[in-house]
Formats: structure tokens, sequence, C-alpha cells
């Protein structure tokens, strides 16, 4: 995935306020897997996909992260609390300037998406 696309899906700002919020990368109990993913990279592609209002399936492989991946990423989130967490965080920080509006248009897609998908 280019770097300009990344930077603008997830800009600085915006990824040093949602890093801390994600949780941990836990291997799966059954074992196997891979090597855990770049947060940002796992972020951007789940963003990718909440604002494009696209299928899992669609997400392009230039994000390096598989569907799969992406959705149980975003399923483990939604269970974990990470879009509350972040709405909040959103309207307590100043430091967002004009990517605000965007931060915003990415939890409530991805409130939405949570709403409508069982497995997350």
């Amino acid at each position: 995935m280019g770097a300009k696309l990344s930077r603008r899906l997830v800009p600085d700002p915006l990824w040093d306020l949602v890093a801390p919020l994600i949780p941990e990368f836990s291997p799966r109990r059954q074992g196997g897997g891979t090597v855990p993913l770049d947060g940002r990279n796992t972020f951007t592609a789940v963003v990718y996909v909440l604002t494009c209002d696209c299928a899992w399936q669609r997400l392009p492989s230039s994000f390096g992260v598989s569907p799969a991946t992406a959705h149980r990423r975003f399923a483990a989130w939604t269970r974990s609390g990470l879009w509350p967490r972040l709405r909040r965080a959103v309207l307590e920080n100043r430091g967002l300037g004009g990517d605000r509006e965007w931060a915003a248009a990415i939890v409530e897609a991805a409130v939405d998406r949570g709403r409508r998908s069982p497995a997350a």
C-alpha cells in the first residue's frame, strides 16, 4: 500500500491518538497464525473497508493484510470497546485539527458496521 494513501486514511495525529487505544495482539489459542502485523497497516485496512463500505473480501492486497485478518481484528476491536473509547478520545483531543471530522466518520462507520455484523 502506498505511504500516501496510508497517511491520508490514517494521518499521523489520528494514529497517535488511536495507537495506545488498540488492544495488544494475542495469538490465537489453537496456535498457528503468523507474526503480528503492523498495527497501523491493520488499522488502515480496517478504515478502508469501513469508509468504503465494501465487503471485507474486497480489501485490496496492497494493504498487506488479508481480508480475514482485517475482519478478525475489527471484530476483536469492536468486542474490546475500541470504538467508544476512540469516540471519547476524538471529542477530548484538540490536536486533531481538520482530522477530527474524519476521525468521527471512522468511528461512526465502525459503530454502524459493528451493529450490522453478527461476527463482531
